[in-house]
């Protein structure tokens, strides 16, 4: 019986001849009535489970990788767990809770009910979503078996009996080496920027940041924490007796056919050291305009910006908007045989060829500002300073651009137009901005939609509400451009298996660009007044970074959840 289409049509969410076509696929096929309604994206998977739950009554739960210890776990053979579909998950009391996504399947139910007498346990029944289970079952449990092994292998002392010099011994043995490589192999295959390692109360917790979201991936027993943390230590070149203050390294792995870099931070907590590896793959990390989402005006203005030999370009926007792989996709068009390219960086996050990259080292007093009166006797052209932090640098960075050199580099403001009043709080003066500043852009970073199972929807009346509001203020030029359809269809994420049932494969850019231009400059010469430099900016065609998010919410890059996260 079909009990959730006949719901679906009762809710009106689903035209009965369609409904009566899905009927007739279930006959036909072997697929159940779930799959065949996932497939065809009449409802999002949350919501059909969550009337699943209701029709069954049994209660609809999404369960984390982490929270499975592997004891419980082994109770359902792998075999059984895939064939039909559940998979044991956690112990309260003597009652073992079994997830399943078929709960009302009675082959499922004897099976369950076979293991439960032979293992001798008891059991409670939760449901859980196509995606959840296989997020559980094939992401996992592959992990965590590989680790297991590993950590089969290995005899482990408690931490606190564990001899100084014996942790750098037991962190070159083959098993703490083959965790380290797997978690390392799976951050990458994964697509993860970051892995966090992070010792916490009586386990050892592994979490990969993945299109901008931390997830809980792998526990691991508090034991081996002081030999995973060594092992990394001993990758990155790092001191492993040191534990009371933070360092940073690095290192490059080869895997598959990619070489890859680690970037390696430790910080003492008071649970023990953390460490966080960031990841840096050539391949997502240097991209070309398009893949950055810098399109239309907005690209205009950035290549009238670069094509002039001298003055500023500055991107703005707060820690992980994508600011550094911006500045290196301006560095790869810029370098040229014959142009001398300088960088600053702190630190090098990846190494282009034929550029002159120098890492800054505070701590022996090799700063910013050390490193631009340097760089000015390395006859540049073009210079890249990570950060100006401080007024120093901001003041070397203005005379460098007045004196014939390209300067790029990022400041921290919350828009475009911020970047003006910060530079004068720097102590630049107002009258210089106009002659130094080429170009100053603004970023954030949203999810985009799996092209292969995103789902066109009919705009709701909040969703039309928030895109009128915003183009109704876009510059005419632009908006003479959008055409409307009505009824208004936008997308939404739905999952499938090349997106890992997240409905997102990569980020894109949404930006907000202000070009310097001779009214402008004589604006900024005269008053420091917002207001007046946004209504100029606008005269010239800026968009905001939320406009331009809208305007990749209609052409189908993303969500409009996702640019209303960002851009707060």
């Amino acid at each position: 019986m079909a009990v959730l289409i006949d719901e679906l049509v009762r809710l009106k969410k689903l035209p009965k001849i369609k409904a009566n076509e899905l009927k007739e696929k279930i006959k036909t096929s072997d697929k159940r009535e779930e799959e065949v309604i996932l497939a065809n994206n009449i409802v999002p998977e949350d919501f059909l489970f969550a009337l699943k739950s209701k029709k069954l009554n049994i209660p609809l739960e999404r369960v984390y990788p982490e929270d499975i210890s592997l004891k419980i776990l082994e109770l359902i053979p792998e075999d059984s767990a895939r064939y039909y579909e559940m998979i044991a998950l956690a112990e309260k009391g003597e009652i073992v809770k079994v997830g399943m996504v078929y709960p009302d399947n009675s082959k499922a139910k004897e099976a369950l009910e076979f293991l439960a007498r032979q293992s001798d346990f008891s059991y409670e029944i939760i449901l859980i979503t196509l995606s959840n289970f296989t997020v559980l079952l094939r992401k996992y449990k592959s992990l965590r078996k590989e680790v297991s092994a590993a950590l089969g292998e290995l005899e482990v002392e408690e931490p606190k009996k564990i001899r100084k010099e014996e942790i750098k011994k037991m962190a070159e043995t083959a098993p703490i080496s083959k965790i380290v490589s797997v978690m390392l192999r799976h951050a990458v295959d994964g697509g993860a920027s970051d892995v966090h390692i992070e010792p916490i109360g009586d386990k050892l917790r592994i979490r990969y940041r993945t299109l901008g979201r931390l997830y809980s991936s792998l526990s691991l027993p508090i034991k081996v924490h002081p030999a995973v943390v060594a092992r990394v230590k001993i990758l990155a070149k790092l001191k492993i007796d040191e534990t009371r203050i933070p360092q940073d390294g690095r290192f490059s792995l080869k895997m598959g056919a990619k070489d890859i870099d680690f970037r390696v931070s430790t910080f003492p907590t008071s649970s023990g050291e953390k460490v966080v590896i960031r990841i840096l793959d050539p391949e997502k990390g240097l991209r070309d305009f398009k893949k950055l989402g810098l399109v239309g005006k907005n690209l205009e203005a950035m290549k009238e910006a670069i094509a002039k030999p001298y003055g500023m370009i500055l991107a703005t926007g707060p820690t992980g908007s994508g600011k550094s792989t911006t500045l290196y996709a301006l560095l790869r068009i810029l370098n040229k045989e014959e142009v001398n390219v300088i960088t600053l960086e702190d630190p090098i996050e990846y190494h282009l060829e034929g550029v002159n990259q120098s890492q800054v080292k505070p701590e022996i007093g090799y700063t910013f500002a050390k490193g631009l009166r340097h760089i000015m006797r390395q006859d540049p052209d073009i210079i890249m300073v990570g950060e100006i932090r401080d007024e120093e640098t901001a003041s070397l960075a203005v005379h460098s651009a007045l004196t014939g050199h390209l300067v790029l580099s990022t400041l921290h403001t919350n828009d475009a137009l911020g970047v003006i009043p910060r530079l004068v709080d720097m102590g630049v003066q107002n009258f210089l901005i106009p002659s130094c500043l080429n170009i100053a852009l603004a970023q954030r970073l949203v999810r985009v939609l799996c092209p292969d199972c995103k789902k066109k929807i009919k705009a709701s009346e909040g969703a039309l509400k928030i895109i009128d509001e915003e183009l109704k203020d876009v510059p005419e030029k632009i908006r003479k451009e959008i055409k409307i359809p009505s009824p208004l269809y936008i997308c939404e994420p739905q999952g499938c298996k090349k997106c890992n049932h997240t409905g997102f494969t990569d980020q894109i850019g949404i930006f907000e660009v202000l070009l310097m231009t001779p009214e402008l400059g004589q604006l900024i010469s005269k008053t420091l007044s917002v207001t007046e430099i946004r209504k100029e900016a606008r005269r010239q065609g800026r968009t905001t970074m939320r406009q331009d998010g809208v305007l990749k919410v209609l052409e189908g890059i993303t969500t409009i959840e996702e640019v209303l996260r960002v851009t707060k």
